[in-house]
């Protein structure tokens, strides 16, 4: 690894610094801001890798970017599963934007970073997905065995959550 400081980051240098430790990487173009971006995938979770304040040279080269894992959501997820996460992790921050749940990371290398800074980033980045997994496999699975937990409902009451259940399904993220 190269001693020279990260000052500014291009979408090349980025494929690189991924490629480097294991990730296929494509780039890709948004089809509404037709603006590039990377994509790749952890942990069988795809994730995009966007440009962020760009700098006025020529060369399309930026300061800071944003790593984001979106999942979609089948029915309600409770807001503490996702206020919880943010109390218990640091960096980056998960939201919830129904039917979307997002993780999201921000990494800048304003002021210069050292190459093995950004190699870091990318490393907590890999963490921090596969953490959110396991967590929500977790958490959706408690969610399950306490709304299957309560006692025996009278027979018009397990009539009436019958017809709500069907009506509203759990959790699921995809």
């Amino acid at each position: 690894m190269s001693d020279t400081p990260i000052v500014k980051l291009s979408l090349e240098t980025l494929r690189g610094a991924l490629q480097q430790v294991g990730y296929r990487v494509e780039e890709v173009t948004d089809p509404v801001t037709h603006l590039p971006y990377l994509r790749s995938a952890t942990g069988g979770l795809a994730f995009d890798v966007r440009p962020g304040n760009r700098l006025s040279d020529a060369d399309q080269s930026f300061v800071d970017v944003a790593f984001t894992a979106i999942l979609q959501v089948q029915g309600e997820l409770p807001l503490e599963v996702v206020n919880r996460w943010n109390t218990m992790r640091r960096f980056a921050r998960l939201q919830l934007s129904q039917p979307f749940l997002v993780l999201c990371l921000d990494v800048s290398v304003a002021g210069g970073v050292m190459p093995n800074h950004l190699r870091g980033q990318v490393e907590i980045w890999d963490r921090l997905v596969q953490e959110l997994i396991t967590y929500l496999r977790e958490e959706l699975r408690q969610l399950s065995a306490r709304n299957g937990a309560a006692p025996p409902p009278s027979e018009p009451e397990a009539q009436e959550r019958e017809r709500a259940a069907a009506a509203s399904p759990k959790a699921t993220i995809q």
